[in-house]
């Protein structure tokens, strides 16, 4: 029973993971390699989220048996009989003390592991041209040795700099610790240019989404911008098909470059493959035999090109769906019978129909929604504030300037510790938002593009996981600092969290 909220979260935040893998990837169409790695990035980041909170407060209680002990300590040494005894609370469920430490190295280790080696070379595996396992291993490598090359090089000529300092001996342990820290600055410095943007746009956005006329005539802009992107995009698939077209006239069913076409023609949808064979070639199109390498490359550019077009076919699909859905708010703010009659009626099943019948939908849709969006969006605008306050301030260790650190000094006194873990969830969680959300908002990634209904490529797949394992470790040591619980911020020996620890070792 001690170990049952703790375990519950676990098997929650698992859950979660499996069940946001199931919405936006396609568990039946993606490789089961793909799958069982996201899922496992998706897991131990949200698994941080959810347990750190219970190591905050575990800390907590350590921290004050620990002022009692130097309390009494000090008065015995001083020739005091008389020791004041003061209870401290347990927090529910104190976790056993050797299962954070174990549990935060597996779930670290593997994070790093997995966002700075096995889902690269997966990304990069995913996107070769190449037609054998072989090749497209070694085209991963290169790729990536060209990407993560700067980075070794900087990297092996701090560590031979350290090596030859006299005085000091690099062993495991220290490699460890120096490889932690790199990844942890990378992933702050990233993380600083996220949280600028996203604390101002998470609040303005809530705002603008809540007046739905503005909603709407932004939507057509994006909608406008948009649709010359599937231009574009169409355009570039057409050629590539051409290409194939070609290919396919001088490579027959005998040459040895046959398997190799074929392996192309299998990424290809089927109402693609009708749209090419109905069309003719131009008489001007060169004929000739391309070379393994000319293969490979359009191997390449065709699995790019045909992501980039699912990426905006689906983009468009939800953004048409969402204008529809603002062009009804409109017109039904106008109906006085007060219920909602959609373009395109959908069908529910029979308890929804009855909860979320027209009239709920109307006054729902054309009312309350625009104002629960407005407290949302002043409710994320305070708390955009104070973690702005806190960053700027959260170095200041007398007096606490840090809204964080006084609100969980607050529930100290008083062993509050569920305030502690829900206000440390819930500040964890913002800071995740704010800063996964802008992420693919980024114009430079537009390759990546996260979409429900299992319509999200493993491509962008991967790379949601990828940043997931690179940016909440650094993330969760931020939000220590803010509540000061981490000594290399504030500059004090404090007893750490055990998350913190295992990231200095």
């Amino acid at each position: 029973m001690v170990l049952g909220i703790f375990l519950t979260e676990i098997v929650l935040a698992f859950c979660l993971a499996a069940t946001l893998l199931y919405k936006y990837g396609n568990i039946f169409r993606h490789h089961i390699i793909v799958t069982i790695s996201v899922l496992i990035a998706w897991y131990f980041s949200l698994l941080i989220i959810f347990i750190l909170p219970l190591d905050v407060s575990s800390t907590v209680f350590r921290q004050c048996v620990e002022q009692n002990i130097h309390n009494s300590t000090k008065l015995m040494s001083d020739g005091t009989t008389a020791i004041p005894f003061h209870t401290c609370k347990e927090p529910w469920p104190n976790v056993p003390e050797h299962i954070f430490p174990n549990l935060w190295r597996i779930v670290y280790w593997t994070s790093q592991c997995l966002t700075w080696l096995i889902l690269p070379l997966m990304q990069s595996y995913i996107k070769a041209g190449d037609f054998t396992v072989q090749g497209k291993l070694k085209s991963a490598l290169i790729d990536n040795a060209i990407y993560y090359g700067s980075y070794l090089f900087i990297c092996g000529v701090l560590l031979i700099y350290i090596a030859l300092k006299p005085g000091f001996d690099l062993d495991g342990q220290k490699l460890k610790a120096i490889a932690s820290s790199a990844s942890n600055t990378w992933g702050l410095f990233l993380l600083v240019l996220l949280l600028g943007y996203a604390l101002v746009e998470v609040p303005r956005g809530l705002w603008n989404a809540s007046k739905p006329g503005y909603t709407l005539n932004y939507s057509y802009f994006k909608v406008a911008k948009l649709s010359l992107d599937k231009c574009e995009a169409e355009e570039t698939v057409d050629d590539i098909l051409e290409s194939l077209q070609a290919a396919s006239v001088s490579i027959g069913p005998g040459h040895p470059f046959h398997c190799n076409l074929e392996t192309i023609f299998q990424k290809i949808p089927a109402e693609l493959k009708d749209r090419m064979n109905r069309r003719q070639l131009p008489d001007d199109t060169p004929t000739d035999t391309p070379s393994e390498k000319a293969l490979i490359r359009l191997h390449r550019q065709t699995i790019k090109a045909l992501q980039t077009l699912q990426r905006i076919e689906t983009q468009w699909g939800i953004l048409v769906d969402k204008i529809i859905d603002l062009e009804d708010i409109a017109r039904n703010q106008l109906n006085d019978d007060r219920r909602f009659k959609p373009t395109f009626p959908t069908h529910r099943s029979f308890p929804f129909c009855i909860i979320y019948n027209p009239i709920i939908e109307w006054y729902w849709k054309c009312i309350i929604k625009s104002y629960v969006q407005k407290i949302v969006a002043i409710c994320t605008g305070c708390l955009s504030i104070a973690v702005v306050w806190s960053e700027v301030t959260f170095f200041n260790k007398s007096p606490v300037l840090s809204l964080f650190a006084q609100f969980l000094n607050l529930a100290k006194e008083n062993y509050d510790y569920f305030t502690i873990e829900v206000l440390s969830m819930l500040i964890i969680a913002y800071l995740c938002y704010c800063a996964y959300s802008t992420v693919l908002k980024i114009r430079v990634l537009n390759l990546y593009y996260l979409a429900p209904h299992h319509q999200t490529n493993e491509y962008s797949l991967i790379f949601s996981g990828m940043m997931l394992c690179r940016l909440t470790p650094p993330m969760c040591l931020n939000f220590l600092g803010l509540i000061h619980m981490d000594s290399h911020i504030i500059k004090t020996h404090i007893l750490e969290t055990h998350y913190t620890q295992v990231n200095d070792k």
